[in-house]
């Protein structure tokens, strides 16, 4: 279901943001704004996106993250984009029956960030998992083949990915993804950029927005992001790099 939802999503907000965004090629500015409104008008105005459950409690990852920082990161700030989003839509359908292409326009921002909000969130709930369910195990199959093969080992992934997050200036994320070459890939993304927008197909994100750490780890991100691995769900990011190939 989360899935379902996360590409009904990115379909909707791919539609509306910008073309480079929307992956049209450069010097096709007027191509691809065609289709991008296109894709846009298809989208139902009324279409809701809604706030996931968590597949386990708040408390259920502690010690790594506490159930205060999971309630509020849950609850309140993911459900901010779930608003956030809807309502943009909703703005988008009334801009396009005007048809409003100024206002469609000013609305590629809002829609943008708290889209990639929301499919971010989506995304890292379920690449999280409590110790007792499998967290922090290690992947096995065919992803720890191409981990070993791309990266040399886990933890060299790990440190890489660790590196990246902590060197993300202000809010954003760091990615595990897949690229059109079937690579493994790591990136990161500003503020709620979604990792489409990096070109790979997302298989692991990690928030390093203040807000998924600092009641616990205050300012210190490099901490945060050392245990944060004690409860990844590799067996999710397995199923997503199967999919993904």
């Amino acid at each position: 279901m989360l899935r379902h939802a996360s590409r009904q999503l990115l379909g909707a907000a791919a539609a509306a943001t910008s073309c480079r965004q929307a992956g049209c090629l450069p010097g096709a500015a007027a191509v691809g704004a065609a289709r991008c409104m296109a894709a846009a008008s298809a989208v139902a105005p009324e279409a809701q996106v809604t706030l996931p459950d968590l597949p386990y409690d708040y408390s259920a990852l502690e010690p790594a993250i506490s159930g205060e920082i999971m309630r509020l990161h849950h609850g309140k700030h993911h459900a901010a984009y779930v608003a956030g989003f809807n309502k943009a839509m909703e703005q988008l359908g009334e801009a396009q029956a005007r048809r409003d292409a100024q206002g469609i326009v000013a609305l590629q921002r809002a829609i943008t960030f708290n889209g990639g909000g929301h499919v971010n969130h989506s995304i890292f709930w379920t690449n999280l998992a409590p110790v007792s369910e499998g967290g922090g195990s290690p992947p096995e199959g065919p992803l720890k083949a191409a981990v070993q093969a791309q990266f040399g080992s886990l933890d060299a992934l790990i440190a890489r990915m660790s590196a990246a997050g902590a060197g993300v200036q202000g809010s954003g994320w760091v990615w595990l993804g897949v690229s059109d070459q079937k690579k493994l890939a790591v990136a990161t993304t500003m503020n709620q950029d979604a990792c489409i927008t990096t070109g790979l197909v997302p298989l692991l994100g990690i928030d390093v927005w203040e807000h998924a750490y600092y009641l616990q780890y205050k300012n210190v991100r490099p901490d945060y992001l050392k245990n944060i691995w004690k409860v990844v769900n590799w067996k999710d990011v397995e199923q997503r790099y199967a999919a993904a190939m």
